[in-house]
């Protein structure tokens, strides 16, 4: 399902959209609780030197017709993880564009162009153990469940369903 969105790099103006998403209580509520708002722009700037440099790919989700709006944000990035280095896929849609398509058409986008790169390499996706709507992406997707695994993030330690999928079958499966 296409729900007319499409995929662009994140821009310096996007701090407004970062504030509503990691900020937000309800939407970190899976992600270990809202983080400040006076590190999102820091945060953006670290992003948008990250997509132009290449080493991390940071989208936002723009509905077509509307280049001025962010549905969410979908991301893929390399980090070591248990002493080896992993591709990373993550993502978060504003509350009014949930259920309804947004997060795994933009996922599946993500995926298709990591698999055309073919630098990337297994992709990885570690949702919390109770995030129902990410974990059913990642099943619907064809992601295999590794297991659960115990993550970081935002100095906060998360139980996670571990994912992986070959981007390159994406586009197959």
């Amino acid at each position: 399902m296409d729900p007319g969105l499409h995929l662009r790099d994140v821009r310096p103006g996007d701090v407004g959209a970062y504030s509503r998403m990691p900020c937000d209580p309800v939407m970190m509520a899976e992600l270990g609780g809202p983080l400040p708002r006076e590190g999102m722009a820091a945060k953006v700037g670290r992003d948008v030197a990250d997509a132009a440099a290449g080493t991390a790919w940071i989208k936002m989700i723009v509905p077509a017709g509307d280049p001025a709006a962010v549905a969410g944000t979908v991301s893929l990035w390399t980090h070591e993880m248990d002493g080896e280095p992993i591709s990373e896929i993550g993502w978060m849609v504003l509350p009014e564009w949930q259920g309804r398509g947004v997060a795994e058409h933009a996922v599946r986008t993500l995926l298709e162009a990591a698999g055309d790169d073919g630098r990337w390499g297994a992709v990885h996706a570690f949702p919390a153990t109770t995030n129902a709507p990410s974990n059913g992406i990642c099943r619907s997707l064809g992601f295999t469940l590794v297991g659960e695994k115990d993550v970081v993030f935002a100095g906060k330690s998360l139980r996670t369903n571990h994912w992986t999928i070959d981007p390159a079958a994406i586009r197959t499966g």
